[in-house]
């Protein structure tokens, strides 16, 4: 395998296609490759052509997760999503970019079922365990998106900065489709630079876990106020971050059999979310 390391983030975009793949921090991408889910040539190194750090609203796509939660000038939604993403470790080297890419950690997916998004016909979580999996978006496959980060953003109204254009965050995702079974519309080569991300009067995030530190949400719930309101995002509920459009919201929730308690979950959350940010909850 080779590693490139172009001179600028044009370059890297180049380069990627036909056998690359972009490497940055390495904790999603290293798993996948030593799975063989994710098979390459080449890696482009992203390190030192992706802006790092944050310079008023703009945080460089490159900045880590360890060095986001802990500084004051980043919405307070973001910090607590960061700092409960993954381990200490895996955190000073895992880039913000990155982390909004994650892929699914549904266990069929990442044993490589013939599934709905490596192009099977069929949902092998429905049928099957699927305690972790969704409670929405679930009509073709029912993963669960990992990112903490992405639920905050998603929360703050954050816009992205990439090699070929400018976008919100809401619109980098989206559901699997026959025609299409990637969950983010970025295009082959498209690489995300910097994020836009609005100071709200307030913000949180909450996130229910198997274990105390260090593992993937169940449910987690950021929750932003602006002046014009509340606005709410999920994470672990569906293959993509989810945002809500009020509280009363979850009651369109569709879940599984074995993902009905998260909708008991995401509701203590979403309450107490939206009682830290000191906003008056819908009736």
């Amino acid at each position: 395998m080779e590693l490139l390391r172009p001179e600028s983030a044009e370059a890297a975009s180049a380069a990627l296609g036909n056998g690359s793949v972009a490497l940055a921090g390495g904790t999603e991408l290293v798993p996948l490759l030593r799975d063989g889910i994710v098979r390459a040539e080449k890696l482009v190194e992203l390190r030192d052509v992706v802006p790092r750090g944050f310079d008023g609203t703009r945080i460089g796509a490159g900045t880590t997760l360890a060095e986001l939660e802990v500084d004051p000038q980043i919405p307070q939604a973001l910090r607590e999503a960061c700092s409960l993403a993954a381990s200490p470790q895996l955190r000073s080297m895992s880039t913000l970019g990155g982390n909004l890419l994650q892929a699914t950690r549904c266990w069929y997916w990442r044993l490589n079922f013939p599934c709905y998004l490596h192009g099977g016909d069929v949902c092998h979580a429905k049928a099957g365990q699927h305690r972790e999996h969704a409670i929405f978006g679930s009509d073709r496959c029912a993963s669960a998106h990992p990112s903490d980060p992405a639920a905050a953003l998603l929360a703050l109204g954050a816009r992205l900065h990439t090699t070929a254009r400018e976008l919100p965050l809401s619109e980098l995702y989206r559901l699997p489709t026959d025609d299409n079974r990637d969950v983010t519309a970025l295009e082959p080569g498209e690489l995300i630079l910097e994020l836009d991300v609005p100071q709200p009067e307030a913000s949180v995030y909450l996130k229910a876990m198997e274990r105390r530190k260090w593992s993937f949400a169940l449910v987690g719930v950021a929750a932003a106020r602006f002046a014009d309101g509340v606005r709410l995002a999920l994470a672990g509920v569906a293959p993509v971050p989810w945002a809500l459009s009020s509280p009363d919201a979850l009651e369109q929730a569709t879940p599984l059999p074995g993902t009905a308690y998260k909708v008991d979950i995401a509701r203590a959350l979403i309450r107490r979310a939206v009682e830290a940010v000191g906003a008056p909850r819908s009736a």
